[in-house]
Parts: structure tokens; C-alpha cells; sequence
């Protein structure tokens, strides 16, 4: 029999191929936080979430290692079963605190988080408005819903309006979802207006603030930038400005309660590390004691814009667009032959036409390092 399946993915590789669209894993080690190696080379690096570049932190690293001389490598069954550590309540507590909520839910991974918390809210009869730029597990998590699904232009409060005021009348329930910092652009949504139509529809807001927590609003995120937002579901990430790995969604006690008891992300799924936990413990204490650390990232973004009178970043992210998939790909390689890595960034990750060097910030870039990039980054402005 013919191996249709290999045949299959042959043929798509090829496709992808042609139109410099196909991705391959490359090795690379994290030397510091901010320099890497990869193929045999010494690279500083700016594709890295990081922020704070706390994966690297002393403290950060020696909770990770006590957690695990203490409880094991990992939880052995779902939260519901036997993997709730008691390390888990400490910390969805500090997250409840920080981020102003009477509680939280810890989850494995931020596409976990996601696609279990929209499908536990909305389902047939109801609707979910996405900005067009969301996260891709907002998109899983919402077609995961079988409501109906309604995309809104990206940070376009008119259309927002029309879309609710056009579809919320027919709908049982309705929840709006955004980035809080979108990861591959790097602006900030515009919280306070999302909300207030949010609240005059009788609508949910869900916020993935994975890119601000650590780095906006005094290590709060973006939420914090909008003090009269009310954010229903405020979701986020350890990967990020944590430097370790999960997630966590927080939000009044009784919606947690319902979430740890109907979330099929959290009732099916093993329980987190407790390493993991124990490291994002620490790692929230350095963001709430040392201010310093959580202002560099932005500064030095900003420092970057600045040199290339781009607009200011809003974020630690800052957007090179370049176009099509091969301008960007040989500007990578002419920054890597040059010592700087900035992965490209291709469709479909983001649109057609908009090909980009996603450049990430972190605490630990010196000057003199934003600056070698600017100088870099140049003459592929200039094209």
C-alpha cells in the first residue's frame, strides 16, 4: 500500500518551501538570559520573552531546585486527583493579590489556560468577539466554544461596537476577548474603552496579558495602565517575564471555584510542577520588590524607537515589518552574521505581506546593545 500520509506532508513541505514559509527547530542554549549559542556561536539575543531575564535569577532558579529536592520532578495526576500541591494555593493567592482579584487558577500552559476557560463560559447560543490579532489560543479556545465566533478589527473600538450591537441581542451569553500586550506587534489594547462596551452589552472581557505582566503598570501588566477597566478573566502567563513555565487565570472566588471544578484543561490535565510553581513564587517576589528591574525593558525598547524614530513602544516588543517572508528571513541572517539574533517572524503567524523581526527587550540589554542593534536594524528600514 502507497504511504499516502508521507506522500501528504511531502508535498505540503514542498509548498511551504517554495513560498520560504517552512519552518525548522535550531538548537539553541541560553547561556544568561541574554546571550545565547547557537550553531557553535556566541549570539545576543532579541527574540527571547524573558523580559526580566528572570529564568536566570539565583533566587528564581534556587526555589526551582529546593521544590524539587522537596516535592519531585512533577505532580503525578490532575489537580482534582492528588496533584494539588499545597504550593499551588500559595501562589494563586500572590497572583490574586498582585493583580487585584479575590482568586486565581493556575493552569500547565497559557494555550491550556485558554482554550479551558472559554469553552467552561460560552457555548452553542452564544458569542465571542476576538480582536483580529489575538493569540492563536484564543482563536483555538473560542472555535473550541461552538459559540459563534465574531472577529473585530484589531483595537477598533468602532467596529467593536457595531459587532456587539449588531450580534449581542441574539445570543444568550457573550465574552470578549483580547491580547492585554499583543505579542507580535506589541501595542497595548485599549482596556478602558474594550470594557466599558464590554459592560454596556452585558458582555464577559477576558485579557491574555501574557507580554505585561512584569513589564507595564509596575509589574501588574496592562490592566494597571487602565484603572477604571474591569477585566472578568484576567489571564497570564509564568513563560514570559516569569522566566519559567504555566499559566494562570484570575477572577472573582466563585468563578474559580466553577473553573478547578468544570474546566476540562484543569479537571483532565496532570498538575503543574511544583518546581515550576515555586519558581514563578519567586519570581513574582522579585517583580513586586524590585522596581528597577521591571522599568528596564520598556526603557530599552523605547530606546530603540527613539533611535530609529519609530512610534514609542508600548511594550518590550518591538515590530520591524518588513514584508514578504524572504526580506525578512535575509535580514535575519544579516543581523546573526553580524552577532545579533532576531528570529523572523512569517505567516501564517502573522499576516500576508507583514513579515517582520520581532524584537523583544529584557532587563539585562545593556545600552550598548540596543544601540549595536539599531545600527543593525538600519539599513532594513531604509529599503
Amino acid at each position: 500500500m502507497d504511504d499516502t500520509l508521507t506522500a501528504f506532508a511531502e508535498a505540503k513541505l514542498a509548498d511551504l518551501e517554495a513560498q520560504s514559509l517552512r519552518r525548522t527547530l535550531k538548537p539553541t542554549r541560553r547561556i544568561d538570559g541574554v546571550w545565547v549559542e547557537r550553531g557553535g556561536r556566541r549570539l545576543i539575543s532579541f527574540s527571547c520573552n524573558d523580559y526580566l531575564n528572570l529564568s536566570h535569577h539565583p533566587a528564581v532558579k534556587a526555589a526551582a531546585a529546593q521544590a524539587i529536592a522537596e516535592h519531585g520532578t512533577g505532580s503525578g495526576a490532575s489537580r482534582l486527583i492528588t496533584g494539588d500541591n499545597p504550593i499551588f494555593g500559595v501562589l494563586e493567592a500572590r497572583l490574586a493579590r498582585l493583580k487585584g482579584y479575590q482568586a486565581a487558577c493556575v493552569f500547565g500552559s497559557g494555550y491550556l489556560a485558554n482554550t479551558g476557560i472559554i469553552p467552561t463560559f460560552v457555548g452553542p447560543g452564544d458569542l465571542v468577539l476576538v480582536d483580529e490579532l489575538a493569540h492563536a489560543c484564543i482563536w483555538a479556545g473560542a472555535k473550541l466554544s461552538e459559540a459563534q465566533v465574531v472577529m473585530f478589527r484589531h483595537n477598533d473600538m468602532a467596529d467593536l461596537a457595531a459587532r456587539l450591537a449588531e450580534r449581542r441581542g441574539a445570543a444568550r451569553r457573550a465574552l470578549v476577548a483580547t491580547d492585554g500586550v499583543f505579542s507580535m506587534d506589541g501595542d497595548v489594547a485599549p482596556l478602558d474603552e474594550i470594557s466599558r462596551l464590554a459592560r454596556a452589552h452585558d458582555a464577559w472581557l477576558l485579557v491574555d496579558d501574557a507580554h505585561g505582566l512584569g513589564v507595564l503598570g509596575g509589574g501588574a501588566g496592562a490592566a494597571r495602565l487602565f484603572p477604571g477597566a474591569r477585566v472578568d478573566l484576567a489571564m497570564g502567563t509564568f513563560s514570559k517575564s516569569l522566566g519559567g513555565y504555566g499559566a494562570y487565570v484570575c477572577a472573582s472566588g466563585p468563578v474559580i471555584d466553577f473553573i478547578k471544578t468544570r474546566t476540562r484543561t484543569v479537571v483532565y490535565s496532570t498538575g503543574l510542577p511544583p518546581a515550576n510553581a515555586a519558581a514563578a513564587l519567586a519570581a513574582l517576589e522579585v517583580i513586586e520588590t524590585d522596581a528597577a528591574r521591571v522599568a528596564r525593558p520598556l526603557r530599552n525598547a523605547r530606546r530603540l524607537t527613539s533611535a530609529l524614530n519609530l512610534p514609542q513602544a508600548q511594550s518590550a516588543v518591538v515590530p520591524i515589518v518588513l514584508g514578504e517572508a524572504e526580506t525578512a528571513l535575509a535580514a535575519a541572517r544579516d543581523l546573526e552574521a553580524q552577532g545579533l539574533l532576531a528570529v523572523p517572524i512569517r505567516p501564517p503567524t502573522v499576516p500576508a505581506g507583514t513579515a517582520r523581526l520581532r524584537l523583544a527587550f529584557s532587563a539585562d540589554h545593556t545600552f550598548e546593545m540596543v544601540d549595536r542593534l539599531a545600527e543593525a536594524v538600519r539599513p532594513w528600514l531604509r529599503r
